[in-house]
């Protein structure tokens, strides 16, 4: 009985090390989870998935500058792209796994609306730093840096902070914990707790959640150095003032309505809501392009442009 118990810890462990520890050799990424056959998970069970840091896919097709921001993680790379008359600035910041090369087309439609764009990447990816991440905890600290350069750059104009998913994790915390006072927030499916996404994870595997989910949070914890059963949105929006915009897809797999309704209800300003039907955790505006330009503009106009 023993040696199962510190078998099942090891294997966690390690699982544990791959989600937050990016590889240096590249290649493909582990396919979602759940889209795995039987087979491939057994395996993926017990070696754990394959990681790589993620890259950027390609520059915008708009006019940019390279900038390099300094955080507490380390040097960060970021694109910043002004705009003649600029409303103000939209600080970009992305989902797990990937960079500020897939948030193009968000920050082409911002240009459109008349705000200047800074594209980051956090630590450990893409350009920046590092080949770590903590998945939303030490990132509010890259987000603080990119908020306060954006401030620098255009003083006194507004400062509009934009996440999906760990990205929007990030901006909740920095508000909560480093006290950030941005002009208005838009968040695309933030997930409820790391404990409740280590359980979604393991449910789309059909594997119990308990005690794996637990454990995969308890192991993160000690080989990252913070307490992430203490990473919960939930708890972070109840410090959350700033205007915000919240918007998940009802098929998504990843971040369920409980978790959002959470959110969302706890969120201590003037707040939004905009589900988008039959969409995952995946960007909107494909799916849905008039529909999330839409909400994305009316919501600016009112917070911003009135």
């Amino acid at each position: 009985m023993l040696g199962i118990v510190v078998l099942l810890n090891v294997v966690v462990a390690l699982h544990a090390w791959r989600f937050t520890h990016f590889t240096t050799t590249p290649g493909p990424r582990t396919r979602n989870p759940e889209k795995l056959p039987t087979a491939e998970k057994i395996k993926l069970i017990l070696t754990g998935l394959q990681n790589p840091k993620p890259v950027n896919l390609a520059p915008p097709d708009f006019p940019y500058q390279n900038v390099t921001l300094h955080s507490p993680n380390g040097r960060l790379g970021a694109w910043y792209s002004g705009v003649p008359a600029a409303r103000g600035t939209v600080v970009l910041c992305h989902g797990y796994t990937s960079d500020k090369s897939r948030l193009r087309p968000e920050a082409a439609y911002f240009r459109q609306l008349g705000y200047s764009v800074l594209l980051l990447d956090f630590s450990g990816n893409g350009t920046s730093e590092g080949y770590q991440t903590t998945i939303g905890y030490r990132e509010a600290d890259d987000v603080a840096a990119a908020f306060r350069w954006a401030q620098a750059r255009q003083p006194g104009a507004p400062v509009v902070l934009y996440g999906v998913s760990m990205g929007a994790v990030a901006i909740l915390r920095a508000e909560a914990a480093l006290r950030l006072r941005p002009t208005a927030n838009i968040i695309e499916c933030p997930y409820g707790s790391m404990l409740q996404t280590a359980k979604n994870r393991f449910v789309s595997m059909h594997l119990p959640p308990f005690p794996l989910a637990n454990l995969l949070v308890f192991w993160g914890s000690v080989e990252n150095g913070y307490w992430a059963f203490g990473l919960n949105a939930g708890e972070y929006a109840r410090h959350v003032a700033t205007p915000t915009l919240l918007l998940w897809g009802t098929a998504d797999p990843r971040v369920t309505r409980a978790e959002t309704d959470t959110i969302f209800a706890h969120l201590a300003g003037p707040k939004q809501r905009v589900d988008f039907i039959g969409s995952g955790h995946e960007p909107y505006w494909p799916k849905h392009p008039g529909q999330w330009r839409g909400v994305i503009s009316r919501f600016l106009r009112t917070e911003i442009n009135n």
